[in-house]
């Protein structure tokens, strides 16, 4: 495709004030509707889904059940800036980057399925 665009943008002959060699500006248009295709389709739905998932781990509070991204279950006994600790069984507990939680159980709970994976 690339090569198809190339080849329709061959420099133009000089004929009146026409300049030879001079950048077509369909092809700029074409290079200018790719980007926007692309930050459309890629960039912007990452940074939607970036921003959801930040401001879910913001929101985490004492008590609440959550899986890690290693798959442990547990409730969260204490919250600090970067890191949890998690309560995984009677008197057991860990420290966990903030990072690695993964989702919510309330949410499993009341989709039926992966919430982090739903848009």
């Amino acid at each position: 495709m690339l090569y198809t665009i190339l080849l329709q943008t061959a420099p133009a002959t000089t004929t009146g004030n026409t300049q030879s060699g001079g950048m077509d500006w369909t092809f700029m248009l074409m290079i200018v509707a790719m980007i926007a295709i692309f930050y459309f389709f890629m960039i912007a739905p990452q940074q939607k889904k970036q921003k959801k998932i930040n401001s879910f781990r913001n929101s985490l509070k004492k008590g609440d059940k959550v899986m890690t991204a290693g798959g442990i279950y547990g409730r969260i006994r204490e919250v600090n800036d970067n890191h949890v600790l998690l309560e995984i069984d009677n008197n057991v507990t860990i420290k966990i980057d903030k990072n690695s939680i993964y989702q919510s159980m309330q949410d499993v709970a009341e989709t039926g399925g992966d919430a982090a994976n739903k848009q």
